[in-house]
């Protein structure tokens, strides 16, 4: 069994869409250290993160990590999560703004 440490995705959705930032492949497991959530605009931001188990359809409050929260402008926010996720779940991103960026740190095990 192999663990492959990395970036396991990086994204800047346009505004008020969900994104999905990453799908554990077929065969694999993940392990999320971190998720970070970077705020560069000159205003608050408000943001989502959803973790969908086998790529669940929708992204409901039953799905969140993270639902509405405020991130002041310019500034960043780290998650340590330890979470993790089996073959084909996904983790999903939402700003409102725009302009936000998430990055998910973590590792792969197949």
């Amino acid at each position: 069994m192999a663990t492959t440490f990395k970036i396991l995705g990086q994204a800047m959705p346009t505004n008020a869409t969900n994104y999905d930032i990453y799908t554990v492949p077929a065969g694999n497991s993940a392990i999320i250290s971190t998720i970070n959530v970077c705020n560069t605009t000159q205003s608050n931001v408000t943001f989502r993160v959803y973790a969908r188990i086998a790529g669940a359809a929708g992204n409901t409050t039953s799905q969140a990590i993270v639902y509405d929260a405020a991130l002041p402008a310019q500034d960043a926010l780290g998650l340590s999560l330890g979470m993790t996720l089996a073959a084909t779940d996904k983790i999903t991103v939402y700003s409102f703004q725009g302009n936000v960026t998430f990055t998910l740190f973590g590792s792969e095990v197949n």
